[in-house]
């Protein structure tokens, strides 16, 4: 007979309590998971939880390592957090109590195998003054990447005009990266500071950590170069993908001025563009954007030297303001004045912006059909290549949707 705790939401926690009552455990609490106490714990052989990051926090392992209570927990989960902590495969979010049972009694429960290492990299999202959508790119492409698995990052470092919070209705009191830079500048940046000021943003492609920007742009000396990268390089052990929503400006005429030892306004830029594995380049599909863009790429290239990857990314594409051949005349325009020959193109979807916009949500959660969202899928498999993404639906027709998932292949739009 085996003391067991019930720490699952109602209604589904009296149910599960009753049937294993029946079966002959005794269950001697049924309580909520932030209700639990090392009362109860002590007194119980079992325990039965979510396998969420709400319900599943190191205290709570310790606390029951501390107790001799096992650990069984409920639904999809995060297969990094449960190796993480050494426990056993999560059951069905709807196992019936034999299942639970049988878990209760297993002598040798199967753990949850750590994932192999894969190279760990900063993706920063770019692109010239204009509104060219750079955050609502770095959105959307932090949400494909996250589907690999693997924890990602998504991160405001912005110092003109932050915009990540607002856009996903994180409000603006978040600590965020200044925090991180603050504990970085003081040598205390680790793992677990990360995991505390984040914002763990649930999708349907998976679970993206955030880390809102500054509330005030006036706060901008908060993200100096010295503080930014030591933050990057604590984040780049932190998740496997990491991704950097930067401003249009960084001006150049900043490393020979007067004060070289004062802040500089667009530090946090340049530093991240220089840290950064991959860099997204991306323009409206506009004869203003295209003349502003092939300024700055040369900018940007002298900046991170010859051998960076930067991502040429089309954004907006449409007949309207280019003619009916937009794809083509972009394509000639940066290959001729800039010898940029692979260039990646995103349809324009207003429809799908604006009910991102209005329900503070990334696309694919809310138009999984937009083909905008395709197109980003596209180019996250471009930057992060099939073979690191093995349990990716790309084909899914409804994009992130999981209660679908019939294959069928996307037309598809070449990188180059």
């Amino acid at each position: 007979m085996t003391a067991v705790v019930v720490a699952v939401e109602e209604p589904r926690a009296a149910a599960l309590a009753q049937d294993l009552e029946r079966i002959g455990h005794t269950v001697i609490g049924v309580v909520r998971p932030v209700d639990l106490s090392r009362s109860l714990l002590s007194a119980a052989d079992a325990l039965v939880l979510p396998a969420t990051r709400a319900a599943l926090t190191g205290d709570l392992v310790a606390a029951c390592d501390e107790s001799g209570v096992r650990i069984v927990t409920l639904g999809t989960g995060d297969s990094r957090l449960l190796s993480r902590y050494g426990l056993p495969e999560a059951l069905p979010e709807d196992a019936d109590a034999w299942q639970v049972a049988a878990a209760l009694s297993a002598e040798a429960p199967r753990t949850v195998e750590p994932a192999p290492n894969a190279p760990h990299r900063i993706v920063a999202v770019w692109g010239p003054h204009g509104a060219p959508g750079r955050s609502t790119l770095a959105i959307q492409l932090a949400l494909e990447l996250s589907r690999s698995a693997s924890r990602c990052a998504l991160i405001d470092a912005d110092t003109v005009a932050p915009s990540l919070a607002l856009l996903l209705g994180l409000g603006d009191d978040a600590p965020g990266i200044a925090a991180a830079c603050r504990r970085a500048g003081l040598g205390g940046l680790d793992a677990a500071e990360l995991d505390r000021i984040s914002v763990s943003m649930e999708t349907s492609a998976g679970t993206v950590e955030v880390l809102a920007g500054l509330n005030r742009p006036s706060r901008w000396p908060e993200l100096s170069a010295e503080r930014l990268s030591a933050a990057l390089a604590v984040c780049r052990e932190w998740a496997e993908s990491t991704v950097i929503d930067v401003s249009a400006a960084f001006e150049s005429y900043e490393e020979i001025s007067d004060d070289l030892a004062g802040p500089r306004r667009h530090a946090a830029t340049t530093t991240a563009l220089r840290e950064a594995d991959v860099i997204v380049a991306v323009t409206a599909a506009d004869p203003l954007s295209i003349s502003r863009f092939l300024r700055d790429h040369a900018e940007l290239r002298g900046l991170v030297g010859p051998t960076a990857r930067i991502v040429v990314v089309a954004n907006q594409v449409r007949p309207g303001p280019l003619g009916i051949d937009a794809r083509g005349q972009i394509r000639r325009a940066l290959e001729r004045f800039a010898g940029i020959s692979d260039v990646a193109f995103l349809p324009f979807d207003q429809r799908a912006a604006d009910a991102a916009l209005l329900h503070a949500r990334p696309m694919a959660d809310v138009t999984p059909r937009s083909a905008l969202v395709a197109a980003v899928r596209r180019l996250a498999e471009h930057i992060d290549p099939p073979a690191r993404r093995a349990g990716v639906t790309a084909d899914s027709s409804t994009g992130s949707s999981r209660a679908f998932r019939w294959p069928r292949r996307a037309p598809a739009v070449p990188a180059g």
